[in-house]
């Protein structure tokens, strides 16, 4: 496809949504771009922003999606580069105890041994976007209920997603943006054989572990690689040893010129979601309850892990990622109630809401139009407040991830008894590919033993809820409500299960994708007992969640629709909060003062690993990697103007959960790092924009050459990339560890390291670090 179709709208809401953002905020969408043309043109951009517009050209077309983090091409035979965060469910799932790869790091030394990487992994290139907004609200009928509208929309957004995907190989989706205002039809190729190809060790992709995430001065290697495939014919496949690299349009240019302050950077991703125009009931609640509850709770989730993978490597392992990531998640939620109570948050947006009812009641016009648009939506935030801590209590009940598989399977096998056109989006034929990994990935991610200790404290934690908000059917099999119900009780209950199930077993979980509702019924495995018995409970839930959704797709178009038209009134810029899809934000290097007199520079170098270094995680980093820095053969990665290597940089720009792995780019385009990170002080920014505060966090693509080059031996990779390995080695290994000798590399050796080898010798001097 030659050209991306892009919408027209119409008024004040064109004029509004195309308004160039103040202090570089804004995750434009790619069509937007040409507008911000003056904006981009003053802060260095040497590109045709018109060509940023274009989803098919350079350097858009290389830029994919891993379906929850952002990836780009770097070499015309379907080489990713990644961050190794974004990797590390496939550097963990192909780990062992004999052979622990998120320590070791790999590097395969040709193409056939590079890795599948974990089941139902992809990679999505988008090709067109298109406005749908007109199709679906034509499908809603007069006067349509909640339940009515959710039906409506969902059915429309079938069968529009139905029709792009007659062609095999392709990938779509159905995107609201402002709440429902506009709706946009996405259209992406699934490859669906993507392979690890190489992963630092995690002393380097992770140096710093939880205690560095999230803040400045960062030192982390957040990178990784993996490479996409395809079918003998091109076309996308699943894995097989007879398939071939694919072959993009487009591809990055690796840059070796570095950055300062003040140059342009651009980042293309696929951020995640923003709530920057949430009311502020919504706000309120979600700082002052959802961010401490949850917190709380997943404090309580990893501190079960803990004491249950104690002195089990094996079961660590498994649980590296989901621990990975709820230590991610717990830090952000800290980082967004400090912001919430320093900067001012809910009186702005009280502010901002009662600004809004003034203007919307000042005029006869739109107080017709508007008028009631606040109080619809403050009254369905109040029932949705309303049921959010049985929501949460029972979600987390019911987390177990042998439950999990027993509900899906037995909702599967419901709704396969409906033409697929009809069934649940999740579980239509499409679906299938997805649903099957995610039984398979179990294998991988589970151990009974951590399984039944997270889920007893759960359930024990949900019992405490009064019975009118717990769930009946639920609390019948686990006997919540007898007197003899307690900590024993359930642990001997749990016990039974966990032994009688045959739900631990691949194979015995694939075999229930082919059976029919009857089979689950007359089931005795406990697991599937529990999901049939509670099945008719969990729908209506999710009956009035989705009717619910269906009055809120009426009533927060209408408030996006006025608080656009009064923004515009003001000259104020409204563009649409992230929800997943291809956005572009752009900046300039620089630092910040976090508070008084803190000043941070913009850039990190080689000799602050060393200073990090500790030789105990999360601070110890390989041999080799204090080897090449002492050295101090830095070859055409030493930077002049940070008098090293740059490890990691800042730059203001507008960013969120999903850019993670987004590649950075200069004024022309070319890849000059990974984002990985935002400061601590800018979590706030989901909600409420600081642009003093906001800085985003990239690992320097010269230190990522510098490590390929002088630590890992990636020489096959960098020539591939167009880069000129410097390093002398004789040949490379068919597949190894990123490192070998691992007994140099253990714990033990790097504390030795640490304490009796002589001072590290800086053959540049005393570096200069960059003013701000």
């Amino acid at each position: 496809m030659k050209h991306l179709v892009r919408h027209a709208l119409s008024g004040a809401l064109v004029l509004a949504m195309f308004t160039p953002a103040f202090a570089d905020e804004g995750m434009w969408m790619p069509q937007q771009l040409p507008s911000l043309e003056n904006r981009l043109e003053a802060l260095g951009l040497e590109l045709d922003p018109e060509t940023l517009a274009d989803l098919t050209a350079h350097p858009m077309g290389a830029v994919i999606s891993l379906g929850g983090c952002t990836a780009s091409f770097v070499s015309p035979q379907g080489l990713v580069v990644t961050n190794h965060h974004c990797a590390y469910g496939s550097i963990q799932y192909n780990s062992s105890e004999e052979r622990n790869l998120l320590e070791e790091g790999f590097l395969a030394g040709d193409f056939e041994a590079e890795l599948p990487a974990a089941p139902g992994s992809r990679i999505y290139v988008t090709e067109s976007i298109e406005d749908v907004t007109a199709r679906i609200n034509a499908a809603i009928p007069g006067n349509a209920s909640g339940a009515e509208r959710f039906d409506a929309i969902e059915t429309t957004e079938k069968a529009l997603i139905a029709q792009c995907e007659s062609t095999p190989g392709y990938r779509c989706k159905v995107y609201a943006y402002h709440g429902g205002l506009f709706y946009y039809l996405v259209r992406q190729l699934e490859i669906r054989d993507v392979r690890l190809v190489y992963a630092p060790s995690h002393h380097i992709g992770k140096f710093g572990g939880d205690v560095d995430n999230w803040m400045w001065p960062r030192h982390t290697g957040d990178f990784s690689f993996y490479r996409a495939y395809v079918g003998p014919d091109g076309a996308p496949a699943d894995y097989s040893e007879e398939n071939v690299p694919y072959e993009p349009r487009h591809w990055l240019t690796v840059s070796t010129q570095g950055l300062d302050r003040g140059d342009y950077v651009m980042v293309a991703g696929y951020p995640g979601n923003t709530d920057r125009y949430r009311l502020a009931a919504e706000v309120k609640n979600a700082f002052e309850w959802v961010y401490p509850t949850r917190r709380k709770a997943y404090l309580e989730w990893l501190g079960v892990i803990e004491k249950a993978t104690a002195d089990n490597e094996a079961a660590a392992i498994r649980y590296a990622s989901l621990v990975a990531g709820l230590n991610n998640v717990v830090k952000n939620y800290q980082g967004k109630m400090e912001g919430y109570a320093e900067v001012g948050t809910l009186s702005r947006k009280l502010s901002r809401d009662a600004a809004l009812a003034e203007w919307i009641h000042a005029d006869a016009e739109r107080e017709r139009q508007y008028g009631d648009a606040l109080k619809e939506l403050e009254a369905l935030v109040a029932r949705d407040i309303a049921t959010q801590e049985r929501d949460l209590r029972y979600g987390l009940a019911t987390n177990s991830s042998l439950l999990e598989a027993a509900e899906t399977l037995y909702r599967l096998s419901i709704e396969k008894q409906k033409p697929d056109a009809e069934r649940e989006p999740g579980y239509q034929q499409r679906d299938l590919p997805r649903l099957r990994a995610d039984l398979v990935q179990i294998e991988r991610r589970f151990a009974p033993e951590v399984d039944k200790a997270v889920w007893k404290n759960f359930i024990l934690d949900y019992a405490q809820l009064p019975a009118r908000q717990r769930v009946e059917s639920f609390d019948r099999f686990f006997g919540i409500a007898s007197s003899g119900f307690g900590e024993e009780a359930l642990t001997e209950q749990l016990d039974r299960m966990y032994a009688a199930t045959a739900l631990d077993e691949t194979q015995a979980r694939l075999a229930w994708l082919e059976r029919d509702p009857e089979a689950f019924r007359q089931s005795d495995d406990p697991f599937i007992e529990l999901a049939v018995a509670t099945y008719e409970a969990n729908r209506r839930l999710e009956d009035a969640r989705e009717a619910l959704a269906g009055e809120f797709a009426a009533a927060r178009p209408r408030y996006m629709e006025a608080l656009i038209a009064w923004k515009d009134s003001l000259g104020e810029p409204v563009y649409p909060d992230a929800n997943g899809t291809l956005r572009v934000t752009f900046g300039t290097v620089q630092g910040y003062e976090p508070r008084d007199a803190v000043r941070y520079l913009p850039f990190t170098t080689l000799a602050g690993i060393v200073e990090k270094h500790r030789g105990e995680w999360p601070f110890d980093v390989p041999l080799d990697l204090l080897d090449a820095i002492g050295e101090g053969d830095y070859g055409p990665y030493f930077d002049r103007d940070v008098n090293s290597v740059p490890v990691n940089f800042l730059a203001n720009l507008d960013i969120t959960g999903g850019n993670s792995g987004s590649p950075t780019l200069n004024e022309e385009g070319e890849l000059v790092g990974l984002i990985f990170d935002m400061t601590y002080e800018g979590i706030i920014s989901d909600w409420d924009y600081a642009p003093e505060q906001v800085r985003s966090i990239h690992v320097s693509a010269l230190y990522m050459l510098f490590v390929m080059d002088k630590v890992d031996g990636a020489d096959r990779l960098l020539v591939e990339m167009g880069i000129e390995p410097e390093a002398d080695r004789a040949g490379s290994p068919e597949a190894t560890s990123a490192r070998e000798a691992p007994a140099r590399n253990d714990a033990r050796t790097r504390r030795k390291w640490t304490s009796a080898r002589q001072p590290l010798h800086w053959p540049c001097g005393r570096r200069r670090l960059p003013a701000l």
